[in-house]
């Protein structure tokens, strides 16, 4: 197939001294797109997470290129290289090793220095393990609004883990994450223990690899899947269902008073506001309200 016979790849203006951001498969190299391919043909050289793994796929697809490693440990060093290449008028590619670059993945700094050098990012977008299990969640995990919030992967250190579960537990927004094989039991125990046994969640194991797998469960459901599951080997993204509305009312003011009167003493009114609107789903004017009401009643006591 030869791609300069594809007239619309070339729509979009690809300047020289520019940095393209190019997204590769996370799993079946049938997901490259025509344009990833374009670019990386097109470029003068590559810098990539792993050469090794990027090599295979390169390789792949007949393209040779000039590569160079960039990863989580040289990436500012790498990024100097990347921009001297770029400030001889050269075209370079950042490739992770599987899907979008920047995204929980080495390329961020890479963006930050190539921009404060003065010169172009350019996003060639494709495969995302985010977008991919989202797209098969349907409405159960996503509320009418669609909106969720990305958090990378699942933090390990115990304070980090405690504030992540309550923003989870109030959040009417579904939550997504990563999780490796040698955690995602662990996590998905800790999950079962603090959500409610009828919070959903959707477990996505290898998306678009031979041995994909998406099983939707409860919370309450967890331990017996683990139990009858002898292999938790892949990659996984999990997503957790926001907080449905109950259709109960408000609480009452004096509950929420008590709420804000337990910040008070750490924080504005602004901020006990934010609080109460995002844990108990108040408008802003009607937080901010107990939050005032709160602190006079502090300051007459």
């Amino acid at each position: 197939m030869e791609l300069g016979s594809f007239d619309f790849l070339k729509q979009q203006d690809l300047p020289a001294g520019a940095l393209y951001m190019v997204a590769t498969p996370i799993g079946n190299l049938g997901d490259i797109t025509l344009r990833a391919l374009y670019i990386l043909n097109l470029v003068d050289g590559i810098a990539c997470e792993d050469t090794r793994h990027s090599a295979a796929l390169l390789q792949q697809f007949g393209i040779h290129k000039k590569c160079l490693a960039l990863h989580a440990h040289n990436e500012m060093g790498g990024a100097q290289t990347v921009i001297q290449h770029l400030g001889n008028n050269e075209r370079w590619a950042y490739i992770s090793d599987a899907g979008t670059p920047g995204v929980s993945d080495p390329g961020a700094r890479l963006v930050d220095e190539v921009q404060k050098a003065g010169f172009k990012v350019i996003p060639i977008p494709g495969a995302s393990s985010v977008a991919c299990a989202i797209s098969a969640a349907g409405s159960v995990m996503l509320n009418s609004e669609g909106r969720f919030q990305f958090l990378g992967f699942w933090p390990h250190r115990t304070k980090e883990r405690e504030m992540l579960l309550q923003d989870i537990c109030t959040s009417k927004k579904t939550s997504i994450f990563f999780e490796s094989p040698h955690q995602i039991r662990e996590t998905l125990l800790t999950l079962a223990k603090h959500l409610e046994p009828t919070h959903r969640i959707l477990v996505c194991r290898e998306l678009t690899k031979k041995f994909e797998q998406l099983i939707s469960l409860e919370a309450g459901e967890i331990a017996q899947w683990l139990e009858n599951t002898e292999s938790l080997k892949g990659e996984f993204v999990v997503l957790l269902a926001g907080r449905q509305d109950s259709g109960d009312e408000a609480p009452e003011h004096s509950s929420l008073l008590r709420w804000a009167n337990a910040l008070s003493p750490h924080l504005g009114s602004k901020e006990i506001a934010a609080v109460l609107s995002q844990a108990l789903g108040l408008s802003k004017k009607d937080a901010y309200q107990i939050a005032l009401d709160a602190k006079a009643v502090g300051e007459n006591k």
